[in-house]
């Protein structure tokens, strides 16, 4: 058997986009990508994709790089890193005011556990 890993940034970061729109149940129906960028091309640094807004609000904003897309959550920091550090995601703090949290989607199988931390975020919003 072999194993393929899906580590594009740019796809990745379409299969959580495609995750977040096509949920009509649960946390995930209040969601909605917005201010979408269709001709993103990564960079080493990311480079901007698409928001997540929740009820409206920014809740965070999807990176793309070369090999792997980042979330910024703009918002329920706490919640973000306990849910990425619960789902084995990497996660760190972003210095920079107002604070930032990105979690690191390095894989395409990493998707739906990044789809847990979004719903742990809109749950404390």
């Amino acid at each position: 058997m072999v194993e393929e890993r899906l580590t594009d940034g740019t796809r990745i970061a379409r299969l959580l986009a495609s995750e977040v729109d096509g949920r009509t149940d649960g946390e995930l129906a209040a969601l909605a990508v917005t201010e979408a960028n269709p001709d993103v091309e990564p960079t080493a640094d990311g480079a901007f994709a698409y928001a997540i807004a929740a009820a409206g609000e920014r809740l965070a904003g999807v990176y793309v790089h070369p090999d792997r897309a980042h979330v910024e959550f703009s918002a329920s920091h706490e919640e973000a890193v306990a849910g990425a550090e619960s789902a084995g995601l990497r996660v760190r703090p972003k210095a920079t005011r107002p604070p930032r949290t990105l979690v690191f989607v390095e894989d395409g199988a990493e998707v739906k556990r990044a789809v847990s931390v979004l719903e742990r975020a809109v749950q404390s919003n």
